[in-house]
C-alpha cells in the first residue's frame, strides 16, 4: 500500500521505493528463467555432442568388424568379401560405402546416420583395414 505524502505547499509527493515487499518486480523470477534456459541448452548441445561421438565410436567398430569379417573370406574374391563385410556392417546399424580387396588386405569405409537435434541428421564415416600378419 503506497501513501503519498502531502507537504505544506500543496504538492503530493510519492516515496522513494525502499525495496520492501510491495517494491518487488519479479526481477529474481526473470533471472531464474534466464539462467534455467541456459542450462537447458547447455544440456542440450552437450547431449548433441555425446550422440556425435558415440555414432563415430559404432561407425568405427561396424567397420572393424566388417572388414574383419571381409579378411576372413577373402580367398572367395572380392564379391563374397564384400557381401560379407556389408551384412557385419548392417547388423551393426551401419552402411558399407566403400569396400576395396587389396591382395588379402580388406578395406571397408561405413556410414552411420545419426540425429543430433531435432531436425538435424549427420554421418559419421569411419574406414578400416583388416588382413593378414605381416612380418
Amino acid at each position: 500500500m503506497r501513501r503519498s505524502v502531502r507537504l505544506g505547499c500543496g504538492a503530493d509527493v510519492e516515496p522513494v521505493d525502499q525495496g520492501g515487499p510491495e517494491g518487488q518486480r519479479g526481477g529474481a523470477t526473470v533471472l531464474l528463467l534466464a539462467i534455467g534456459l541456459v542450462l537447458v541448452l547447455f544440456g542440450t548441445f552437450g547431449a548433441a555432442i555425446t550422440v556425435a561421438g558415440l555414432a563415430g565410436q559404432r561407425a568405427m567398430v561396424a567397420a572393424d568388424l566388417g572388414a574383419l569379417a571381409g579378411a576372413a573370406q577373402a580367398l572367395d574374391g572380392e564379391a563374397t568379401v564384400c557381401a560379407s563385410a556389408a551384412d557385419i556392417v548392417g547388423r551393426n546399424a551401419g552402411r558399407l560405402v566403400a569396400c576395396h580387396l587389396d591382395g588379402l588386405d580388406v578395406l571397408v569405409t561405413v556410414e552411420v546416420a545419426f540425429t543430433a537435434l531435432p531436425g538435424l541428421t549427420r554421418v559419421a564415416t569411419s574406414t578400416a583395414r583388416a588382413g593378414p600378419v605381416r612380418g
